[in-house]
C-alpha cells in the first residue's frame, strides 16, 4: 500500500508535484497521480487531514475500501472481464490500454464511477487467475523487448591454471517477429547486466517503449503486486536514459514473458548442444561461437510462414525509437590506497598507479569495461581496461621509479631479509616467487602472504612447508596456503605461534579442571534448588 498520508502532506504542504513525490518515495508516478486525483474527488476528506487518521482510514474514505482487500466498492462499475478476455484472444494487436479507454469513456457517458488503469489491470489479472485464463499481452510491432537468463550454463577453462568458471547466457527478443539476441557473461552483477542490455539495444538497432524482464535482483528489488514494482535504481536510470519503461513479469508467472521463455527453449534445444560439446578457453571465443549460431538461427526460414526473423526485423527496427547518442554507463566508485608495490586493488584485480601517489589514497571510478583512477581532488591519473579474471595484474612500467628496488618499502632485499630470519628453504621460496613474474613488483603481495604465515604458525612450520614445496617443485603461494595447516597438525602444538596466543589470552579467566566435574555440577544444582524452595516458603 502507498503511504497516502505522506503523499498528501508532500502535495499540499510542500507543494510537490506527483512526479517529484514518486521519485522521492521511489514508487510509481501513475499510482501517486491516480491517488491524488481520487483524493481531490473525495467528498468526505480534504487537507488538512483529521487528527489521528491512518493510511487505512484514508483508503476507506477515498476508495470506499482498503485496496487489496477482498471487498469491492460497489459504486464503481465493474468491467466485463469475460468480454475483455475474448477481445484480447481474438483481436489482433488488441491492448489493455485501448480496452480501458473504451470502458472509461462508457462510464463517463453514463455518469458512473470507473477504475483507474492501475486498478483495472489488477482486477483483470485477478479475474484471469480465478477463471484459469491467460493474461494476454499480444505483441505489437516495435512495442517491447523481453529479457531473461537461459537456464543452461557453460564451463569456461582458464588456459593457465585450469580453473573452471561458469558462463551464464543472457537472452533478449523482440516478440513481434521473434528476433533473438544472446550473449555470454561471466558475472551477472549490475555493471555486466547494464552492459548486455546496452548490447541488445545496439543489436536490435533501436529502443522499444517497453522492456519486460524477470524479477532478478539486477532489475527488480520488490514486486509484490506487479502493478507498482520497486525497480533496481541503476536499471531504472538505464531505462530513463534510453527513454523506455521497465515492466517486470509477475512473480512465478513465466507467461508474462512467454516470448523470451520460448526463445530460451529454442536455443537450449538447438545449437546449445553444439556449444556444450566444445571446450572454451575465453569468453570472447564462446561469444563468437554463440553469435555464429545466432546468425544462422535468425536467418533460418520459418516453418509456417515466409521469410525469416532477420527479414522481418528489418521492418520492425524502423518502428523502434532511436538509440541515444551515448550509451548509459554503470559507474562503480571506491576509494583505495596505493600500496608499496605501486598498485591499487579493485574487484580482486590490481592496477598500477604513478609513483608520485605511493601510499596516497585515490578515487576509483569503474564501468563494465574500464577502470579510471583519480586523485581525491578529482585530477585524472590513469585509465585501465577492466580485468576479466580474478587476480589479474595491470602494470605500466612507466609508473615505477627506475630504482624502485632500492626506493620502495617493499623490494627484493626487504623480503629476502625477512626470509633469512626463518630459514634457507624460505629464502629459496621467496627468491623463486620474486622471479616468477615479468615485473617483480607483481610478486610482492605473494611474498608478504607467505611470510605472514608466521603470525599463526611457527617459523619451523613455515620452513618445513617451504622445504616440501621445493622438493615437489610447487613453489607457489597457493600450495603453501593449502598445505601449511596439515604440516602444522603433523608437527603438533609446537608448530603454532604460542607467543601470539599468549598475548591474545592475556587477562582471561582460566577455570580449574574441577570446575566442570560432574559431581560438583550436581552438588551446585541441588544447593540452588534448595535455596529456591526456601525463598518460596518465606
Amino acid at each position: 500500500m502507498l503511504d497516502y498520508k505522506d503523499i498528501i502532506i508532500k502535495r499540499y504542504a510542500l507543494n510537490m508535484s506527483g512526479r517529484e513525490i514518486a521519485r522521492y518515495l521511489n514508487v510509481s508516478k501513475s499510482g501517486v497521480n491516480d491517488f491524488l486525483k481520487a483524493f481531490e474527488e473525495c467528498e468526505f476528506l480534504n487537507f488538512p487531514l483529521p487528527e489521528g487518521i491512518t493510511n487505512y482510514g484514508i483508503a476507506e474514505q477515498v476508495y470506499g475500501n482498503i485496496p487489496g482487500s477482498s471487498g469491492r466498492d460497489l459504486s464503481y462499475e465493474l468491467p466485463d472481464f469475460k468480454e475483455i478476455a475474448r477481445m484480447m484472444n481474438t483481436r489482433k494487436n488488441m491492448t489493455l490500454v485501448f480496452l480501458w479507454n473504451r470502458y472509461a469513456k462508457k462510464c463517463q457517458a453514463e455518469d458512473r464511477k470507473f477504475y483507474q488503469y492501475r486498478q483495472f489491470c489488477e482486477l483483470y489479472a485477478k479475474w484471469c487467475e480465478e477463471n484459469n485464463e491467460t493474461l494476454h499481452f499480444n505483441a505489437i510491432i516495435g512495442q517491447k523487448m523481453e529479457v531473461d537468463f537461459a537456464g543452461k550454463t557453460f564451463p569456461l577453462i582458464d588456459p593457465l591454471t585450469g580453473e573452471i568458471s561458469t558462463i551464464v547466457v543472457f537472452v533478449a527478443i523482440l516478440p513481434y517477429f521473434q528476433y533473438i539476441y544472446a550473449e555470454g557473461m561471466l558475472s551477472t552483477k549490475e555493471p555486466q547486466w547494464i552492459e548486455v542490455n546496452n548490447h541488445a539495444l545496439q543489436y536490435f538497432g533501436g529502443v522499444p517503449p517497453l522492456v519486460v524482464c524477470d524479477n532478478c535482483k539486477q532489475a527488480v528489488i520488490a514486486n509484490r503486486d506487479w502493478i507498482e514494482p520497486e525497480l533496481n535504481k541503476d536499471y531504472a536510470e538505464w531505462a530513463e536514459h534510453n527513454h523506455t519503461a521497465i515492466l517486470p513479469a509477475k512473480v512465478k508467472k513465466p507467461k508474462f514473458k512467454s516470448s523470451v521463455e520460448n526463445a530460451v527453449g529454442i536455443l537450449e534445444k538447438g545449437f546449445f548442444h553444439e556449444l556444450e560439446e566444445r571446450r572454451h578457453f575465453s569468453l570472447e571465443q564462446f561469444n563468437e561461437d554463440l553469435w555464429d549460431g545466432l546468425i544462422k538461427l535468425n536467418h533460418e526460414p520459418f516453418k509456417k510462414k515466409e521469410h525469416n526473423r532477420y527479414y522481418y526485423w528489418e521492418e520492425e527496427r524502423l518502428e523502434l525509437m532511436p538509440l541515444p547518442s551515448m550509451q548509459y554507463q554503470y559507474m562503480e566508485r571506491k576509494a583505495a590506497k596505493v600500496s608499496s608495490d605501486f598498485h591499487v586493488r579493485f574487484d580482486n584485480a590490481y592496477y598500477s598507479v604513478d609513483k608520485a601517489f605511493l601510499h596516497k589514497r585515490v578515487s576509483i571510478r569503474a564501468t563494465a569495461s574500464t577502470v579510471r583512477i583519480f586523485s581525491l581532488e578529482g585530477d585524472f591519473i590513469c585509465e585501465w581496461p577492466r580485468a576479466i579474471h580474478k587476480g589479474q595484474w595491470s602494470t605500466n612500467p612507466e609508473h615505477l621509479p627506475a630504482n624502485h628496488r632500492d626506493l620502495a618499502e617493499w623490494n627484493a632485499a626487504y623480503f629476502t631479509r625477512k626470509a633469512m630470519t626463518i630459514g634457507p628453504n624460505t629464502v629459496e621460496v621467496i627468491k623463486t616467487i620474486l622471479a616468477s613474474r615479468k615485473l617483480e613488483v607483481q610478486t610482492y603481495r605473494l611474498c608478504l602472504g607467505v611470510l605472514n604465515f608466521t603470525k599463526k604458525y611457527s617459523k619451523q612450520t613455515l620452513e618445513e612447508c617451504c622445504k616440501q614445496a621445493l622438493e615437489l617443485n610447487k613453489v607457489t603461494y597457493t600450495f603453501i596456503k593449502n598445505s601449511i595447516p596439515a604440516i602444522a597438525d603433523e608437527l603438533g602444538t609446537f608448530s603454532f605461534n604460542h607467543k601470539v596466543n599468549e598475548e591474545r589470552n592475556q587477562g582471561a579467566f582460566v577455570m580449574s579442571a574441577d570446575a566442570m566435574d560432574i559431581d560438583n555440577l550436581l552438588s551446585r544444582s541441588q544447593k540452588l534448588a534448595q535455596h529456591a524452595e526456601k525463598v518460596g516458603d518465606e
